[in-house]
This record gives structure tokens, C-alpha cells and sequence, in this order.
């Protein structure tokens, strides 16, 4: 199935997960990608670990996920990866039936000035890719609605898009942005740049203090819309959320209370997202399905019967 074509006739829905670092975590996932696929996702993807750990266990996630039924769509970098050892890996993949890729640079490993590899950037991935295997492999590539951290302007970002589509990128998958309006501007930006590829939205559930600030500011440098601030510090946790041993006597209810709010949050985002006409929304579920499966029962995502 060439999920790219199937975005041109619905609003595909699909899901994120990553390695798990223990065994347990492992035994667990079954369990959870079983739970997920009562949504009938078109896909689910695998990430790599932060600064791309954990990558062998990546092809063991992508195999669970195909027991499941549903495709897997591997992430894949260009961080410490030859040209021969991604073209080795990526005939492994073929040969266990993975067929989708999610071509990244990935996130610099710290203190790493380069990738480490023979590509510097997904761009360069892309071409060689296509070249390589041909249409064997349907390629997303990640696109960034406030512009990539490292990138010298939104304008030289959404180039870079256009350069990924003309290398033969096949779709996009969006980083997290939770400021809608410049989302807008930015999907207005692509089409008049003649990027014609479908958006697929990538949306991290609200859910923990701490998780939402670090995914904002640890790498990505998102916007904090005013109403989603308030949320944070009508619940705020003192000392701060990261403190593992807070002295806020109301800590559990300040959880339970921004759980809510947040959960509430996100559906309103989605709304806002197919009311643009999005072509897919590709929920982070890190690794869980409870919170998730609320999410797309409360907001109507998708309907069993």
C-alpha cells in the first residue's frame, strides 16, 4: 500500500512508538500495538532512540507491528551510517517486508559537531535512497511548520522541503507545532513553494508537565501558545515539574487536573488540524494506549462499529 496515494482519498490516522530499553518493555509492546490497531491505523512508525540508540531493536518493533497487521514505516538517519551500511540496512528491511522509511538527518549525538556518516543531511538521504532501491521504498520526510532549530530561516527551511520532494520524498510528516496559526502560514508557504507533497501532522497528547516542556525546548524551540501555558501554570508543581521529589502538597491532583486539561487540549488541536484538511494525524503514543485511545474516542477520530 503506497500510504502517500491512500492520503489523496482520506484522512489517514496513525501512530508513533519507539524502542523500548528493557526486556519488560519489549514483552510489553505486543499488548499495546494490538490495543492500537483496534483503530485500524494505516500505519505505525518506530523511532530510533534520542541521537539514534536503541536502533537494533528497531527491526524487532517494525516485525511486531506487521504481526499486528498494519505497515510499519521504520525511521531511519543518517548518523553514523555509510552509504554501503544504509544500503545493507535498508535491503534487510525489504527483506523482512518493511517497505516505508522515514528519512531523517537524526538529532546529533551530544557533543557530535556531524553525523558521523557519509550524508550530512536527509536531502542528501533521499537521492541516494531513490536511487538505490528505486520505488520499492515509499519515503516520508520530516517537515517543520515554525522552521528546523538549525536552520537559518523558515524560507531556506521550506527550500529544503521542496529539495526532499524533488530527490523523490513521497510524503511529509510534520514536526510538533501547537501554534495553529503559524501552521497555516506555513502549509500556505509550501503549496506557493510547490511543495505538492500530502502533510501528515505529527501531534504529541498533553499529558505530563514536564514531558510538554521538554519535548517544546529540548530540541525543537516550539511555540507555547498562551492557552496551553495556562494550563501549565494553573497546575504547576512546585518546586517545578522536573523535581522528583516536589513539596506541592496538591501534586497529585495538580497531575490529574492538567492530564485532563491537556487530553482536552489536544483533541481541540485536531479539530482545528481536520478542519484544515490535513491529510493524516500521526499521534505520538509513546509507547502507551490508554490515553491515546481517549483521545481519538472523545474526539471522534474514528468510529467502530
Amino acid at each position: 500500500m503506497k500510504l502517500s496515494e491512500a492520503m489523496k482519498n482520506k484522512m489517514l490516522l496513525s501512530f508513533e512508538l519507539f524502542p523500548p530499553k528493557t526486556d519488560k518493555g519489549m514483552e510489553n509492546l505486543p499488548g499495546t500495538i494490538e490495543h492500537l490497531c483496534k483503530y485500524q491505523p494505516e500505519y505505525i512508525s518506530c523511532t530510533y532512540g534520542a541521537g539514534g540508540t536503541n536502533v537494533g531493536k528497531n527491526m524487532d518493533v517494525c516485525k511486531m507491528i506487521k504481526d499486528a497487521g498494519t505497515i510499519p514505516v521504520t525511521h531511519f538517519t543518517c548518523i553514523g551510517n555509510t552509504a554501503e551500511g544504509i544500503k545493507e540496512q535498508l535491503q534487510n528491511y525489504l527483506d523482512n517486508g518493511v517497505d516505508h522509511m522515514l528519512a531523517l538527518r537524526g538529532d546529533l549525538p551530544f557533543g557530535w559537531t556531524g553525523t558521523g556518516g557519509d550524508f550530512a543531511y536527509a536531502t542528501d538521504l533521499v537521492a541516494y535512497v531513490r536511487k538505490e532501491f528505486g520505488d520499492k521504498i515509499e519515503i516520508a520526510v520530516a517537515g517543520s511548520p515554525e522552521g528546523h532549530i538549525a536552520c537559518r530561516s523558515l524560507e531556506s527551511d521550506i527550500a529544503v522541503l521542496k529539495q526532499k520532494q524533488d530527490n523523490g520524498a513521497d510524503y511529509i510528516m510534520t514536526q510538533l507545532c501547537w501554534d495553529m496559526e503559524q501552521f497555516k502560514r506555513w502549509l500556505d508557504a509550501i503549496r506557493t513553494a510547490g511543495v505538492t507533497m500530502p502533510v501528515d501532522v505529527g501531534i504529541m497528547p498533553i499529558l505530563d508537565q514536564a514531558a510538554t516542556i521538554n519535548m517544546a525546548l529540548s530540541r525543537n524551540g516550539c511555540v507555547m501558545p498562551r492557552k496551553l501555558c495556562e494550563i501549565i501554570s494553573k497546575n504547576w508543581i512546585f518546586p517545578n515539574p522536573f523535581d522528583k521529589d516536589p513539596f506541592d502538597a496538591a501534586v497529585d491532583e495538580k497531575k490529574a487536573a492538567f492530564k485532563e486539561a491537556g487530553i482536552e487540549y489536544t483533541i481541540r488541536q485536531i479539530d482545528e488540524y481536520r478542519a484544515l484538511g490535513v491529510n493524516g494525524i500521526h499521534l505520538y503514543a509513546l509507547n502507551k494506549w490508554k490515553d491515546v485511545s481517549e483521545i481519538i474516542d472523545r474526539c471522534g477520530l474514528r468510529t467502530l462499529v
